[in-house]
């Protein structure tokens, strides 16, 4: 396993770096790190060239000052590391969540990069008046309080309550991670969540190939949403997969990793 420590800027980005082949680059969600990937770090070494981040501010990468994190902070903040690594060719990128949040900046600014696209368990629109003043809210309080009470409730609403109940060491292992995530990271990507702009009439001029990812039980980005949202792409094929969450990566790695070895079709 190699971790590297790759400047971007103004801050140091902690990457795991696996394999060799084509890039297969992997954004987590909110509040977690690199590691909610390791099962297709495992599995997909021995095809690609796999780099999976942690984004500003979590995982072991260097905290950022005060403020707002914007998805395209985080987008232009990847596009810099591929630099740095000289991936000098398209990459496949994989997004969780926040994670898919950054790609649809990442295609805006930096669509040469792009080979296709992986979106799991995320959505285009942007937040409605009510979830926005919610996660200012919640900002404030992390900052006021740290990032225990939001730990609590995040964890029934990623995993499925299957995993809850059979694989509570994914659930543990993932809550100490949040745990461990700067508050002062944490509150500034829930600004830049808040902030983000509303994406679906662009999907229609993605012009890559799309997999759409979804847990069938995931209560925060419904099957059904996300079904919807893959009939916008021209070229795009849509993936349930069971048992699993918002965290289907971690929840269900063999089904979704066998999507990952599938070839795109188009949504009918």
């Amino acid at each position: 396993m190699t971790i590297e420590s790759v400047d971007v800027g103004d801050v140091k980005l902690s990457v795991r770096v696996e394999g060799s082949g084509a890039p297969l680059l992997l954004v987590h969600g909110f509040p977690l790190d690199h590691t909610m990937w390791n099962q297709q770090i495992r599995a997909w070494k021995e095809s690609f060239l796999v780099i999976a981040p942690d984004l500003r501010g979590f995982g072991r990468s260097q905290t950022i000052g005060k403020g707002r994190l914007s998805m395209t902070r985080f987008a232009d903040d990847l596009a810099v590391l591929l630099d740095q690594l000289k991936v000098d060719v398209p990459v496949v990128f994989c997004g969780l969540s926040m994670g898919g949040y950054i790609a649809w900046e990442f295609w805006q600014r930096h669509r040469r990069k792009i080979s296709e696209l992986v979106l799991c368990d995320t959505r285009a629109a942007a937040d409605a008046d009510v979830v926005r003043h919610g996660r200012y809210e919640m900002a404030n309080r992390v900052l006021n309080e740290g990032v225990a009470f939001l730990v609590d409730g995040m964890v029934e609403k990623l995993f499925a309550e299957s995993t809850r109940r059979q694989c509570s060491d994914i659930v543990t292992k993932m809550a100490d991670v949040m745990r461990r995530t700067s508050p002062i990271a944490v509150a500034a990507a829930l600004h830049g969540m808040a902030e983000r702009l509303d994406m679906t009439d662009q999907l229609r001029n993605i012009d890559v190939p799309v997999r759409v990812i979804c847990g069938a039980e995931d209560v925060l980005t419904s099957p059904a949403e996300m079904q919807a949202m893959a009939s916008l792409f021209p070229i795009a094929s849509f993936h349930l997969i069971p048992d699993a969450g918002h965290m289907a990566p971690l929840e269900n790695p063999t089904a979704v990793n066998r999507v990952l070895s599938e070839s795109t079709n188009t949504t009918p």
